[in-house]
């Protein structure tokens, strides 16, 4: 007999709760579950489809809106629509300085090493706080689509994220109502979702470039052990770069492109690149053209496979480097990788097949499964492993940046190397090096340099009344543990009097609790004040995604339509949207959305059926 959740305050019938896998992209975001009727995993869906465009959009008076509605926003409003938001968590204004120039938004240099700023209007966001933004949307979709409530969710981030990175989205998740189980490496998810049916054991090669984040990293996969290797990469390289590679070679040809003034026209001939990569990506013989009408002036813009291949090359080559490195650090050659996987939108531009056919000739290059879906399926295998609905997958991952503290000169000594298995635990011995020291300064920084000047500091902490001794009697043991989310914990014990002082690094590029709760705190005590606006910006969302749908089906299927039937449909969008424009209250935007749907229905479902008699056609049944 089945089981059904009464909630007894209410007298309704509750809700399942459901866990799910999210890809926070830079470009693109996905969330995915685990089918308990299946027990697959699958992309949850709406009527936009899987991918969600990580953009956000902000209108005065309005709640910010999220994905394909914002997207509209990149040229009407640029300076109110914010992209690439994944390449500024957990950074300093410092660290991300020279892409202002890249990004139709304001980001904030307030002169400190505290998290980069983003300026909308006149408001601040960090970039926490948008990519919380970003999460809770995808946690209403799924809970609209399932029809069931979502609080815990796995999140992926680049397996060369460092512990900043790390927190940050792991505080973004916390702001967005979730419960974060784990902080999953991108090219591990991927692995569990080719390799979850794997019969026999092998070393595989996961090449994943995204939007804006690029990694690879090699796993052996046996028996339902994900053991990785070794992973190496760069957070600031994916297929952003291409687009600008190709809008750089359009400016440095054309004086009127070498002095865009308006951010808007910027913001078109960025998205003309991105256009251009994808046309030639499917079709390599063709020729992107296009214009850009900058002030009275018309400027041709044009781009050929040739052209494209010479704009991508340096990225191509940088990604190169990451694998040879990925090998070093495994101790293999390229002969003994058995697959090869490709993950991220990204890999869609065919010279990253024949680069990769090029190094790995003796094995097949994965490109069959969905790239921008793997990564979202993998963690929604993580995400049922860790609800306890499996057992027959163990993870075991590595850390990808060296943990280590300062020592006498400014040195780096490293406890915990990179590539490390995790969770982990080291300890070493230290002393003083000064007669009577009572106090022990312990910094930590995460990085590969010698010298601690040239590493990222994540945070330090002062060892308190060490006994007054002779230098190099007292003996300090420092001990390193870091989690399966790449978490460290730091701790310091003098042991002859076991005096000992322990934190949770709190990266100096993210929140603190105190300001996450405040946050929250803020969420509550607001929301009251809120949920009328939220009603109001829901209908306003419905309008304008159903205008949005409607819109593409009258492109793609009105010369199967009746001209009543267009003229009809056109005279309801453009009712639905003067109402818009006119800030309707939610009611009337709602009639008019229910007017729309009940007149496009009938043909709709008409089209629906031929479509279906086409594809039946011949076949029996």
């Amino acid at each position: 007999m089945a089981k059904i959740k009464i909630d007894i305050a209410s007298g309704t019938v509750a809700k399942t709760a459901v866990v799910v896998g999210i890809d926070l992209g830079t470009t693109h975001s996905l969330v995915a579950y685990v089918n308990p009727e299946t027990n697959q995993p699958e992309i949850i869906k709406d009527e936009l489809g899987s991918l969600v465009p990580s953009i956000i959009g902000f209108q005065p008076g309005q709640l910010p809106q999220v994905g394909y509605m914002a997207k509209e926003g990149l040229i009407a409003s640029p300076d109110r629509t914010i992209y690439s938001v994944k390449r500024l968590l957990g950074r300093s204004y410092k660290d991300v300085s020279d892409v202002q120039s890249l990004l139709s938004y304001r980001i904030i240099d307030d002169d400190t090493d505290s998290l980069v700023k983003v300026m909308v209007d006149n408001a601040f966001y960090n970039p926490i706080e948008l990519s919380a933004i970003i999460l809770k949307s995808l946690k209403q979709k799924a809970e609209k689509a399932l029809n069931a409530e979502v609080n815990q969710a796995v999140i992926t981030v680049p397996a060369y994220f460092n512990d900043a990175q790390r927190q940050a989205t792991r505080d973004a998740g916390k702001l967005a109502g979730l419960d974060v189980l784990r902080i999953l490496n991108e090219p591990t998810a991927a692995s569990l979702s080719y390799g979850l049916n794997a019969t026999e054991a092998e070393r595989v090669l996961v090449y994943d470039l995204g939007g804006g984040t690029f990694d690879v990293s090699i796993l052996a996969i046996e028996d339902g052990v994900f053991e990785v290797l070794s992973t190496k990469g760069d957070t600031v390289l994916g297929g952003d770069d291409i687009d600008r590679a190709v809008m750089q070679f359009w400016i440095s040809n054309d004086p009127v492109l070498q002095n865009l003034q308006l951010l808007s026209d910027r913001q078109k001939l960025r998205l003309m690149a991105e256009s251009a990569k994808i046309q030639l990506s499917g079709d390599p013989h063709s020729k992107y053209q296009d214009c850009l009408m900058v002030g009275q002036v018309s400027v041709d813009v044009s781009l050929n496979y040739q052209q494209l291949q010479a704009a991508a090359n340096p990225i191509l080559q940088k990604t190169q480097h990451c694998i040879a490195a990925a090998l070093k650090d495994a101790q293999l050659k390229e002969s003994d990788i058995q697959a090869v996987v490709m993950v991220g939108g990204s890999t869609r531009y065919p010279e990253i097949y024949q680069l990769l056919t090029s190094m790995f000739p003796h094995v097949q290059v994965n490109n069959q499964i969905n790239p921008d879906e793997v990564v979202a399926l993998g963690a929604a295998i993580e995400a049922d492993v860790l609800a306890g609905n499996r057992s027959d997958v163990l993870l075991l991952d590595v850390t990808p940046l060296s943990l280590g503290i300062e020592t006498a000169g400014g040195l780096m000594d490293v406890l915990i190397p990179r590539n490390a298995k995790i969770p982990a635990r080291v300890g070493r011995e230290y002393t003083t090096s000064v007669d009577g020291q009572v106090n022990m300064k312990i910094a930590v920084f995460q990085g590969e340099r010698e010298m601690v000047a040239e590493n990222r500091k994540l945070g330090e902490f002062v060892l308190k009344g060490i006994p007054a001794m002779p230098a190099g009697f007292p003996k300090i043991e420092v001990s390193f543990a870091i989690d399966a989310n790449g978490m460290l914990q730091v701790k310091a014990k003098e042991l002859r009097s076991n005096v000992s002082q322990e934190i949770e690094i709190k990266p100096q590029y993210g929140l603190t609790d105190a300001q996450v709760e405040k946050m929250l705190l803020d969420g509550f005590q607001f929301a009251q004040t809120d949920i009328q606006m939220r009603l109001q910006q829901e209908a306003v969302n419905e309008a304008q995604q159903l205008i949005y749908l409607a819109q593409r089906f009258l492109e793609k299927n009105g010369n199967m339509m009746s001209e009543e039937e267009i003229k009809g449909t056109k005279q309801r969008i453009q009712e639905l949207e003067r109402l818009l424009q006119s800030q309707a209250p939610k009611d009337e935007i709602l009639a008019q959305v229910t007017l729309l749907n009940d007149f496009t229905r009938p043909f709709a479902e008409r089209l629906m059926d031929v479509a279906v008699a086409s594809a039946l056609k011949g076949k029996g049944i």
